[in-house]
């Protein structure tokens, strides 16, 4: 594509990295087909190639976004299943978040969206506001159809029956390995994933553990700044994850680390991307060591159990027993059931990780199954199915209908939002990959396995 930027506009750093990127698109349009709101509302502008026009003559004439083109960067899931189609390998995702920087300086907002906006950045990132929170949404729930507005209504509707109590687990802390130590790995607890789900990290701990991972869940660490940063406030998001940068730095200079683990693949696109992020910030250097180090969950297991694509078999139900006091696994809990295999957008598109959660389950002896259209976002996206409710609904249904139309058992994801996105109209319950892996080895059955549902519930079986 070719650009018209003048050598003043290029001297900042995002608009230069803007040009690169759009400069790189061809318009073949291949994005058009796996994109979801494209595939929803089939408008050309409500697609990558579409908004890709739009943010180019926004950010040439540095003009103030009109609502026209704030509407449909809106509507971007940034799901990002448009960077892995794309053959010219535009990097979609740096541009509309450079898009949402701008509009986020430049554009007047409606009141009650900035009212909105603004609540959802003061609670979301923050895990006991968001408890409270959650509180005061669940006694508002009953009274949810008669707001006017759908994001209040979609608000309340999202809150969990039950919301489990704090973990100890997620305070700083060190955790020993249960066998020889293979690595020494910082833990990223999260924000609203330890409000909502407590059992994600404790399964997370158990698992890293008993494999021979020494835990540190570091000092300082919080919210990685994905939900803010994608809402355009980058101050906000850049304080937050500088946060991080000096808690895990200080753990890299001090004892060391081996990987940092992520077990929300929204947050690991993020915290990978802080090199970028930073890129001109005094923590460059930092954020560069940290963005090396971090990992997904997934990626860190098939080291440590050597689970790789190579064909090796592995045994769990017998290669972590030799020098722990644990005891034997008992009857294979995965025989024989079927899990359908939900593949989160900031997994498989964001960090290009698409076999390690597959690999892992199977060698734990579960079938896997996945949903047609795979590729498709689910509609949950951060605050995307707060802020755009109606599209969100429409990616939602369709999901959940591939996904039970394998009949599993069970459905396992490895992003919380994705979690309690399709838990919310699935009567099939859902948990995270590792609270299966981690009863595989030994671990406590999945609380949400505990009672399955045996209809519809609009509040997500999580426990």
């Amino acid at each position: 594509m070719q650009t018209t930027f003048t050598e003043k506009q290029l001297e900042d750093s995002g608009t230069a990295r803007a040009n690169e990127i759009l400069r790189a698109c061809v318009h073949c349009g291949f994005c058009t087909a796996t994109c979801p709101t494209y595939q929803v509302l089939g408008d050309e502008l409500d697609s990558p190639r579409g908004r890709i026009y739009l943010i180019k003559d926004m950010l040439e004439n540095e003009r103030e976004p009109d609502a026209k083109t704030v509407k449909h960067i809106d509507r971007c899931l940034s799901c990002l299943a448009c960077m892995t189609t794309c053959p010219s390998g535009v990097h979609y995702m740096h541009l509309v978040d450079h898009a949402r920087d701008y509009i986020e300086q430049k554009y007047k907002r409606p009141f009650t969206d900035l009212a909105l906006r603004w609540i959802l950045a003061r609670i979301l990132p923050y895990p006991m506001r968001f408890r409270v929170a959650l509180l005061g949404a669940k006694m508002g729930r009953p009274f949810a159809r008669f707001m006017p507005d759908a994001r209040l209504r979609a608000m309340l509707e999202m809150a969990p029956k039950h919301i489990p109590p704090v973990s100890r687990n997620d305070d700083p802390q060190t955790f020993a390995p249960q066998a020889p130590r293979k690595m020494r790995v910082a833990l990223m607890t999260g924000c609203a994933q330890k409000a909502l789900n407590t059992d994600i990290n404790d399964a997370t701990i158990r698992l890293l553990t008993r494999l021979g991972a020494e835990v540190v869940v570091a000092e300082g660490a919080g919210c990685c700044g994905a939900l803010t940063h994608h809402m355009g406030k980058t101050s906000e998001s850049h304080a937050t994850a500088a946060k991080n940068i000096r808690a895990w730095a200080a753990e890299m200079d001090n004892g060391g680390l081996d990987a940092i683990v992520i077990n929300t693949s929204g947050c690991g696109t993020t915290v990978k991307d802080y090199g970028h992020m930073f890129r001109n910030d005094q923590l460059a250097k930092d954020a560069a060591r940290v963005a090396g180090i971090a990992r997904d969950v997934s990626e860190v297991l098939i080291e440590l159990t050597g689970s790789a694509s190579n064909g090796t078999e592995w045994q769990p139900a017998r290669e972590w027993i030799a020098g722990t006091d644990a005891k034997p696994l008992r009857d294979r809990p995965a025989e024989g059931m079927v899990v359908a295999y939900h593949a989160a957008c900031s997994l498989q598109h964001g960090q290009q990780i698409k076999t390690h959660p597959k690999t892992l389950l199977k060698k734990a002896g579960f079938t896997v199954v996945e949903p047609k259209d795979s590729h498709l976002c689910c509609g949950s996206a951060g605050t995307y199915n707060l802020m755009q409710p109606e599209i969100s609904k429409q990616l939602k249904e369709r999901k959940v209908q591939t996904l039970e139309a394998k009949n599993p058992d069970v459905i396992a994801a490895g992003n919380i939002g994705c979690m309690m996105q399709i838990g919310s109209a699935s009567a099939v319950p859902i948990v995270h990959s590792v609270e299966l892996l981690d009863w595989a080895w030994g671990g406590p059955k999945p609380p949400a396995l505990e009672g399955r549902a045996l209809e519809k519930d609009a509040v997500p079986i999580l426990r």
